[in-house]
């Protein structure tokens, strides 16, 4: 194909065996790991754990992304179609809350065959960058019950810096009223989330003017019990990283970014300890599941 399905549009040919374009992967999926994963949000983790399918590449690959050996790397193993269907059932098979689909977007057409015409019995997550295109979200129509889209950037020059992509504002929010339109307000049940958007923003070190502008979009678009909102503390910072990136947040800047949060009316939601800044959090990716 030639790959227009998220805003780079870089139009590069990707075909099942031949790689290209941002993302550096070809059509046909590219799996680093499946496992049940405990480090999610408590609504996506039930008992077992979120059934995470770990894709390969990224159309952001941003520089501080502490899955690294995935985004920009591109670690992974190729499989078929219908071997990432058989991972669906396996990670459902071990009791997985939900089929937690990690960086999925480059791999939209070989994800939606995979998920056919099956009523799946837990919730199919989208958990993405959140620079995706409106019309690529609009194809997953029905078939995604769950959207978990990071929200990283309300300000051009930080995108464009750390992501490459100034125009990440405008393109994330244009998705994010999207899935919202597909899902309606959140549904829980027994504290499990079924449906609706659960939307991230990681605070980045030196950067909270950022992080308000983030808050101030979701607080101005939705109202409470509309869409779960989770600030998270997790910031790792990754080897050669210089300035602001090569140090954790501070405990006085998640205080002030949570009170914001608070001040705004955002109390559907999460936050976290900052002891969820540890590299120990990062999975092993080591083909495991695949």
């Amino acid at each position: 194909m030639i790959c227009t399905l998220c805003p780079r549009e870089c139009r590069a040919e990707r075909t099942d065996t031949k790689p290209g374009g941002v993302c550096g992967q070809p059509s046909a999926p590219v799996v680093a790991k499946a496992m049940l994963h405990q480090w999610e949000e408590p609504c996506l983790v039930g008992v077992h754990g979120a059934g995470c399918v770990f894709f390969s590449g990224c159309n952001l690959r941003c520089c501080f992304c502490q899955n690294g050996v995935l985004s920009r790397e591109g670690f992974g193993k190729p499989i078929t179609v219908e071997r990432l269907r058989q991972i669906f059932h396996e990670l459902i098979d071990q009791g997985a809350a939900c089929l937690d689909l990690v960086t999925p977007t480059h791999f939209t057409p070989a994800i939606l065959e995979a998920l056919g015409d099956e009523k799946w019995p837990v919730p199919v997550v989208w958990n993405c960058g959140g620079y995706e295109k409106a019309e690529t979200i609009r194809a997953l129509d029905g078939k995604v019950q769950v959207y978990l889209p990071d929200f990283k950037y309300a300000l051009p020059d930080v995108a464009r810096r750390y992501s490459g992509a100034a125009d990440y504002f405008e393109r994330s929010t244009e998705a994010i009223l999207e899935m919202y339109r597909q899902t309606g307000p959140y549904v829980l049940e027994d504290g499990l989330l079924k449906r609706g958007v659960l939307i991230r923003h990681l605070l980045l070190p030196g950067q909270l003017e950022n992080t308000r502008r983030c808050i101030d979009w979701v607080a101005e678009h939705f109202a409470p019990g509309q869409v779960l909102f989770s600030l998270m503390s997790q910031y790792t910072p990754q080897p050669g990283a210089t300035g602001n990136l090569a140090r954790h947040v501070t405990a006085a800047e998640y205080r002030a970014a949570a009170q914001y949060m608070e001040n705004c009316g955002i109390t559907d939601g999460y936050t976290q300890e900052r002891t969820s800044a540890r590299e120990e959090y990062t999975p092993d990716f080591d083909l495991s599941g695949v």
